[in-house]
């Protein structure tokens, strides 16, 4: 990594910043003599968990509601004059099988992980590219890189969403100065698995029944067992955030990179199938015999 920081205070806006991750983030930043702007759906508990600063300004903030992020931006603005990282950071986890999760489920995990940072996305770009600057983060999972086990279906497409949104996102705003990571964290101590975070389906379906027991067991254990210190995580955010550039990636924890490890080589696996058979599909090219 070069040592191309800026050295100058920037001004931070973090959802989900009352407790868990958000709050570890806001508390790094703060730490480190930068400006926050910190949010959640109940402002008091902000405050109450982050305490008093000058360089601290709690706003409510629901992700899910455009009004809000609007309101959130003007006071950020107010208070700072700018903004210069954004982190979104707010999430649910709607954990069981897909045949068992609710369309009203599946649509809250949506709305919640993916539809929310555009939300707040949408609302911060204008400030980010009035003053031709800004750097987006926004917190995915390593679910967002795969997600080839059970229980995770609603969640892995918000955040596989989550992560084709931003792609395609960090194109469109890199001529205005804008940059853009997401970050994949594997398994870290926050409140994701907390009651208050996670919600379960209810059983509905018998040919489900062997397996399901196991997996909520195994899910409501990982609570507070997880390997990764979210304030070391934390902390590596506000590293790269003070990069002139930033990686348009960042995965965080041992797990993650072997997460990420398998990923790739199952996808190199996949590219060598049927090689000739892939490469055969233009429309002047020879039939492909379909051996390899």
């Amino acid at each position: 990594m070069r040592n191309n920081d800026v050295v100058s205070k920037r001004v931070w806006l973090i959802t989900g910043a009352g407790r868990g991750m958000g709050a570890d983030i806001a508390r790094a930043v703060l730490g480190a003599g930068h400006a926050v702007v910190a949010t959640g759906r109940d402002a008091e508990r902000v405050s109450s968990v982050l305490g008093q600063s000058p360089q601290l300004l709690a706003v409510k903030l629901d992700v899910t509601e455009p009004h809000d992020a609007e309101a959130a931006v003007r006071a950020a603005v107010e208070r700072f004059g700018r903004i210069d990282v954004l982190v979104n950071n707010a999430a649910s986890f709607y954990a069981g099988y897909f045949e068992e999760l609710t369309p009203d489920q599946v649509n809250r995990q949506l709305t919640t992980s993916l539809i929310g940072p555009m939300n707040v996305t949408r609302a911060v770009l204008p400030v980010m590219r009035k003053q031709r600057s800004g750097h987006i983060i926004s917190i995915s999972s390593s679910a967002g890189l795969a997600a080839g086990f059970d229980f995770v279906s609603a969640y892995a497409a918000s955040k596989f969403g989550l992560e084709g949104w931003m792609e395609s996102l960090s194109a469109e705003v890199a001529p205005f100065g804008i940059t853009t990571t997401i970050v994949n964290p594997g398994f870290f101590r926050t409140e994701l698995l907390t009651q208050q975070s996670t919600n379960y389906a209810e059983p509905s379906i018998n040919d489900y029944d062997e397996r399901r027991r196991p997996l909520m067991e195994y899910w409501k254990a990982q609570n507070g067992r997880q390997s990764g210190d979210p304030a070391k995580l934390a902390m590596a955010l506000v590293t790269i955030a003070s990069l002139e550039s930033p990686p348009r990636r960042f995965i965080a924890g041992a797990d993650a990179i072997a997460t990420a490890e398998q990923k790739v080589a199952a996808l190199k696996e996949e590219i060598e199938f049927d090689r000739a058979l892939s490469t055969s599909l233009d429309f002047h090219s020879e039939p492909a015999t379909g051996t390899r």
